[in-house]
């Protein structure tokens, strides 16, 4: 529990607080209504302490523990939560459209967001929804249970295993920008039959995003990736398939569905995907091209 010092320390306004660096032990404190404006709440431990209605506008929560506290009807707006540790944390009735770092809080377990938060806050990060807990079917139907438009199509990522490195890089900025992602083996269940778990990965996702390199247009998994999505788009006569490369292989291959493939489709180039600027260009693009059509 917070002591008294703690508290009044507090009640005498956050220029104080702020200055004795707000590193005390304030578990299971009750700060209900309390004024936090711009606190420095720098990895202090918050756990278990009831925040109900606290303003906690522009407060620095970053690398706190909120385990176990109740943020019901609390002013966060312009928090920064980055490495904020949340389990069991309640979100009631609050406003997380300007919270910084939502992204990058780490989850040790579910936490609870209601209906109302959902609805005030607009669309959220896909890493911070699914940390709390929603499961992705949920997270697919939020955007019409919520009168919201779909931001991006949702992408099945086929890519060769050597090109790994790129491919966790573009995943990871994908998720982050809010673009819900399939990305073998991370996503394929323990004990699936991996043939028939990505076929059902490929159905239910909107794109296929096709990393062409001289190692998966020689690979007989991303072939079959291909035809896959190409009876798809088929059947549903609408383009499916978001092909972009690391390299020249595409351009060089005389193989009948790399070859379909160049003549037929624009393809994203990131072959200086290295350079950091060349990548942000070619990312930029890609994100706008994945926007769902209203």
């Amino acid at each position: 529990m917070a002591d008294e010092e703690q508290l009044a320390l507090l009640k005498q306004g956050v220029e104080v607080w702020n200055k004795w660096k707000a590193n005390a032990d304030l578990f299971r404190a009750n700060l209900s209504g309390a004024d936090l404006f711009e606190a420095n709440l720098f990895r202090a431990d918050l756990s278990g302490a009831k925040l109900f209605e606290a303003n906690l506008f522009r407060a620095d929560l970053s690398g706190a523990n909120l385990g176990r506290a109740d943020l019901s009807r609390a002013d966060l707006r312009g928090a920064n939560l980055e490495r904020t540790q949340l389990k069991e944390t309640v979100f009631s009735n609050v406003v997380l459209s300007s919270v910084k770092g939502l992204e990058a809080c780490i989850h040790q377990g579910p936490s609870t967001i209601d209906f109302r938060t959902l609805a005030k806050s607009g669309p959220l990060p896909l890493a911070f929804l699914r940390g709390v807990g929603l499961p992705d079917n949920v997270i697919d139907y939020l955007p019409s249970l919520l009168n919201q438009p779909i931001q991006f199509y949702s992408c099945f990522i086929s890519y060769s295993s050597k090109d790994q490195e790129f491919t966790e890089r573009l995943h990871a900025d994908l998720q982050d920008k809010g673009v819900r992602c399939w990305f073998a083996p991370e996503d394929l269940p323990i004990g699936a039959k991996i043939r028939v778990g990505i076929d059902e990965a490929i159905q239910v996702h909107d794109k296929l995003l096709l990393v062409l390199s001289e190692i998966s247009v020689n690979s007989q998994w991303v072939e079959q990736e291909v035809e896959t999505a190409l009876e798809k788009e088929r059947q549903q006569n609408r383009i499916v398939l978001f092909p972009i490369r690391l390299d020249d292989a595409v351009m060089d291959s005389r193989d009948g569905w790399t070859r379909l493939i160049k003549n037929s489709r624009n393809i994203g180039d990131f072959t200086r995907w290295k350079d950091h600027d060349a990548y942000q260009r070619g990312l930029k693009r890609l994100l706008r091209d994945l926007k769902a059509v209203e």
